[in-house]
């Protein structure tokens, strides 16, 4: 079998994405490590998760490839990853109520609800929560 054990998102600066994703977002961190004095190596995954489930790599973005790659995601206004959550609408209240800044509000489309916010760390962000289905 075959799971999906990390993904990456390029960001800004590390270390506010790590408080942003662990402090606002409510991610906990699993991996903070600094090899050699160089960039810190951050991941994050979802609180009380456990071991099994994914992690989130918070990347240095300022390279030849990322920079260009998230700012053009970024400017088509396209998410750099997609988070499930049980109501998007009481998330949307929570963070807008810590000061995130919403590019979309919470929006029914289809089978799911979404709401795509602004990471501060130059990503947009979906939350999506599937709405029963009608069967």
């Amino acid at each position: 079998m075959i799971r999906v054990a990390m993904t990456g998102v390029y960001v800004d600066d590390v270390a506010r994405a790590h408080a942003f994703y662990t402090d606002v977002l409510g991610f906990e961190t699993r991996h903070h490590v600094v090899p050699g004095g160089g960039e810190p190596f951050v991941t994050v995954g979802t609180a009380g998760g456990g071991r099994n489930d994914a992690e989130l790599l918070l990347e240095p973005g300022d390279g030849p490839i990322a920079e260009p790659y998230r700012k053009a995601q970024y400017e088509a206004g396209i998410p750099c990853i997609v988070f499930g959550v049980d109501d998007v609408r009481a998330e949307h209240e929570r963070l807008v109520g810590l000061g995130v800044r919403f590019a979309q509000g919470p929006e029914e489309q289809g089978p799911v609800i979404t709401a795509v916010l602004d990471d501060s760390v130059g990503n947009l962000v979906q939350l999506m929560q599937g709405l029963p289905s009608g069967d």
